[in-house]
């Protein structure tokens, strides 16, 4: 799946076009994997706009950058044998060349495929260090998240309850809000769909927000940047509601509200902590093998020209957990 054109709004089929190609042969070095399933992500949306960002924007013609996960089918590379098992940048193709430098194993003892594109993956990684670096949770804190039901916010939320926090999660529907509270322990759920998030936060959040993992941006930000405790952490890790928006993004109008609290809002790039990924990996498998930490992944199955569908899915809230595009078993 290429990239055709650059969308306005919401990406749509003019921007995308389907190619078939030989299948090429690894050198040395390189390998020949198949991909197995894909990571969908809102941050593609972000990739596909021709913008300065922390990563190059996707070229026109180019083939869509995705994570996945594979099975090597030939080999130039000693560190991967044919039928291992990795994960990478494979991008949104059955086949891909790769260079073996830029992947890491994958254990199927430890998780199924799907997993290790979520809590064990970019999802997990990006949770981990955005909320115990980043937003430094001490035990006690008030802790909210936006997005909460999705890949990220919902191992935050997780993730801060096993610190001692007190975890508030907003989403989007009463199905979404049962979960995170009957199933992954949240201590309150907010539904931003039919709820008042001013009163609500003031409700479950009386003496302030202690650290705000932000995936949302918007005016949601606006709200709880209203509800912040002193010395408060506000994490920035992503702004759904803005990456389809066909004006200017709606930026922070309360960004005052950081100074009369003396608090800090920081953004953060998973990919910079990259050399400890490993150490968070097997904490979080620890954690899930222990039964501390619920992992749930939204398997869609379907070939390559599934993919424009199933990234819409995600900015359409219907979702819960890691979205997954499965290609082969």
């Amino acid at each position: 799946m290429r990239l055709a054109a650059r969308p306005v709004g919401l990406p749509d089929e003019s921007s995308w076009q389907l190619t078939e190609e030989p299948v090429g042969t690894p050198g040395a070095g390189e390998v020949l994997v198949r991909t197995l399933c894909l990571s969908l992500d809102p941050a593609m949306r972000g990739w596909m706009n021709d913008v300065r960002s922390y990563i190059p924007p996707v070229g026109i013609g180019e083939v869509m950058r995705a994570a996945g996960v594979g099975r090597v089918v030939a080999s130039g590379d000693e560190r991967f044998a044919e039928g291992a098992y990795i994960s990478g940048a494979v991008g949104v193709q059955e086949y891909a060349v790769l260079r073996g430098d830029d992947l890491l194993p994958v254990d199927l003892d430890v998780a199924p495929p799907a997993r290790w594109l979520g809590a064990l993956g970019m999802s997990g990684m990006t949770a981990y260090f955005g909320l115990l670096d980043v937003g430094a949770p001490k035990e006690g804190d008030v802790v909210v998240v936006s997005g909460a039901a999705g890949a990220t916010g919902s191992l935050v939320g997780q993730i801060a309850k096993l610190k001692g926090c007190k975890v508030i999660g907003i989403a989007g529907g009463a199905d979404k809000c049962r979960w995170l509270v009957d199933e992954l322990g949240f201590d309150a759920a907010i539904d931003y769909k039919s709820d008042d998030l001013k009163a609500a936060l003031k409700e479950h959040a009386p003496k302030g927000v202690d650290v705000y993992f932000d995936n949302v941006g918007g005016e949601m930000l606006d709200t709880v940047l209203a509800r912040l405790a002193r010395g408060a952490r506000v994490v920035i890790c992503g702004a759904i509601s803005q990456y389809n928006a066909t004006e200017s993004v709606h930026g922070p109008k309360n960004y005052m509200q950081l100074l009369v609290a003396r608090a800090r809002m920081e953004g953060f790039v998973v990919f910079d902590y990259a050399n400890r990924f490993r150490e968070a990996a097997k904490e979080l498998a620890g954690w899930i093998a222990e039964g501390k930490l619920v992992a749930r992944e939204d398997i869609v199955d379907g070939g390559v020209d599934a993919f424009p569908a199933t990234l819409n899915k995600l900015f359409g809230g219907e979702n819960t957990g890691k979205l997954i595009l499965r290609l082969a078993d």
